[in-house]
């Protein structure tokens, strides 16, 4: 029998994985593993920047519809659809591609392997391509895939995931979506404003659950006026009508349209690897259990991202591949004295739908269960200079503090620009700034919407 060749890291994915192997890994022999195509990962090909750029597209479509308010009478003349898809993988496509092409053949030390990886041993890999590898050191970075239930798959009824609905051919007349979470959201607010008529069936009694209440009833409302959205809809079932695909709720409820996605979540792939044979351990949801480290159960085995993460966010797996990286090159497993541990404290996420969200540290209901002594400030965006330009009667910028410190727990803005606007809070708690040194230690620009933030921090009650 041929003895497996030897590399001495192997990494399975090529999202935030294929980062790890820059210049300080040169003197290094390298596996990379990427059974999918295009070249990339989740981010890159079906996550983070395609739909930014799908939504950056809605925001100029849904300015040029709200325009009357600011006096400006104006409207669309039509949406080209396929100009637009081109846009965005046009650009796209070719990064993944010369992706490919610079592991290929501009890094000599890394061996592309593009089949399925599975552990058939301690560090001993199946590349899915005939033959088998060993690694001194190996980094699971598998990531996560779209949550499709039972019932839809065995329906037979055709649908569409965010991996594939960026691509459709045509925009939909109507599109059915399944989920309440921030992908359902951000596609409503992308087919929404470029023109389909949008239907969200929501298992549950609002949508973006697991944000502040204040803000997920915002939220909610604020969709309801939007869309057509069905709450508390339960298990439903899909079926198709002719050429109409949707799901019918119990009761006999049928939302039918032109296309039917399905966004009811993520799923990470720790039982794609063959996690047993490689003596990693799965929690209950299948996420590959890890240290602070990201060392996973198996001797020399690190993970990282969405197939280890709590958090199924490109920046936080950035974070831990960079981590990951450092641990990697001490080559020591044992001793951890030289590592170094990921930094969860400060955790910011956004959604980008509309209008825009984000977020970081703990919701009011979190802070209160902790038992701690808070104080709680809620600024509206339009009762800042920059707000009333905007005619803003929807945003707002929420803040949680402890009342003896002025701690700063936690931050939520929903309106334009969230994910800008959060951005001080973040600092401010990263750093360890209080709410009171964050609001009069510097100059806020005047009339800028980051106003909205310093009226907050100094409507507190500290």
């Amino acid at each position: 029998m041929t003895e497996p060749t030897h590399f001495d890291i192997a990494i399975i994915g090529s999202g935030s994985g294929n980062s790890i192997a820059d210049s300080k890994f040169d003197n290094l022999k390298i596996a990379l593993f990427e059974e999918h195509s295009p070249f990339g990962g989740t981010c890159l090909n079906v996550g983070c920047i395609p739909t930014k750029m799908f939504v950056y597209a809605a925001e100029v479509a849904q300015t040029i519809r709200d325009s009357a308010k600011y006096g400006i009478d104006s409207s669309i003349d039509r949406v080209r659809w396929t100009d637009i898809v081109d846009r965005v993988f046009g650009r796209i496509d070719p990064i993944a591609a010369g992706g490919k092409q610079y592991r290929q053949t501009g890094s000599p030390n890394v061996t592309l392997f593009s089949g399925h990886a599975t552990f058939v041993g301690p560090r001993t890999i199946d590349t899915g391509t005939g033959s088998v590898i060993t690694a001194d050191q190996v980094v699971v970075a598998a990531g996560s895939r779209p949550i499709i239930p039972q019932q839809i798959r065995d329906s037979g009824v055709p649908f569409h995931t965010n991996d594939d609905v960026m691509r459709l051919t045509e925009l939909p007349e109507h599109l059915v979506i399944l989920g309440s979470g921030y992908i359902a959201a951000e596609f409503a607010h992308v087919f929404g404003a470029l023109g389909s008529k949008v239907s969200i069936v929501a298992r549950k009694d609002k949508l973006l659950r697991a944000l502040d209440a204040e803000v997920s009833d915002r939220f909610t409302e604020l969709a309801q006026k939007n869309w057509d959205v069905y709450l508390d809809s339960g298990e439903v079932e899909a079926i198709s009508e002719g050429d109409r695909v949707g799901v019918e709720i119990p009761g006999g409820t049928k939302v039918l349209g032109d296309a039917l996605l399905v966004a009811v979540g993520r799923v990470p792939n720790g039982d794609h690897v063959g996690a047993d044979a490689g003596g990693i351990e799965l929690d209950d949801e299948g996420r590959i259990v890890v240290d602070e480290f990201g060392r996973t159960t198996a001797d020399g085995v690190f993970a990282l991202g969405d197939v280890s993460s709590d958090y199924q966010l490109k920046h936080v797996a950035n974070h831990e591949a960079r981590t990951v990286a450092y641990n990697l090159l001490q080559n020591r497993w044992e001793d951890t004295s030289a590592f170094r541990a990921f930094d969860h404290r400060f955790v910011p996420a956004a959604v980008f739908t509309h209008p825009q969200i984000a977020e970081v540290g703990m919701t009011e209901a979190q802070a209160r269960d902790a038992g701690l002594d808070i104080t709680v400030k809620v600024q509206n965006y339009g009762d800042v200079a920059y707000g009333w330009a905007m005619e803003d009667q929807e945003g707002f910028c929420k803040v949680i503090a402890e009342k003896s410190t002025g701690r700063i727990l936690g931050a939520h803005v929903i309106g334009a620009q969230a994910p800008t606007v959060i951005q001080p809070l973040i600092q401010a708690m990263s750093f360890g700034v209080s709410a009171q040194d964050m609001a009069s230690g510097q100059y806020w620009i005047h009339p800028g919407l980051p106003e909205v933030v310093e009226n907050a921090l100094l409507g507190l009650d500290i």
